[in-house]
This record gives structure tokens, sequence and C-alpha cells, in this order.
């Protein structure tokens, strides 16, 4: 190998970019955990469930369970 190519296969071996790992899927949820979202309601609704103090976002993703049928 001459040190024309052997100085070319230095300079490959460093500026070559590194093979990534490919992107993994998205961790699975935690069985019962929450997730922050962010949501439009009606300024009545919110205040509705804010009255009663803390504790309305229980109340409302209680309410919510509800009227999807999962609780």
């Amino acid at each position: 190998m001459s040190a024309r190519d052997a100085a070319e296969a230095a300079f490959r071996k460093t500026t070559t970019k590194p093979v990534e790992a490919p992107a993994t899927a998205k961790a699975p949820a935690i069985p019962g955990g929450r997730e922050q979202v962010t949501l439009r309601i009606d300024r009545d609704v919110l205040e509705h469930f804010q009255a009663d103090g803390p504790g309305w976002q229980d109340r409302l993703n209680a309410a919510l369970r509800k009227a999807a049928g999962l609780s």
C-alpha cells in the first residue's frame, strides 16, 4: 500500500459518518400512566370543574372516562 493509499484510508476512516442505529419505536406507555396534553374546552366547562377547587383535573378526567364508556 502506498503512502497515498494509506493516507486516503486513514482520512476515510476518520471522516466517514458512523452508521446510526435504527430509530426505536416510542417507549410503551406505563399502564395506568397519564400523559400531559393541551386541550381546548369552553370557559364555562372549565369553570364548572374548577369551582370545587383542587382536584378539578381528576374530576374532568373522571367525567371524560364516563362519557367514553371507560368506567
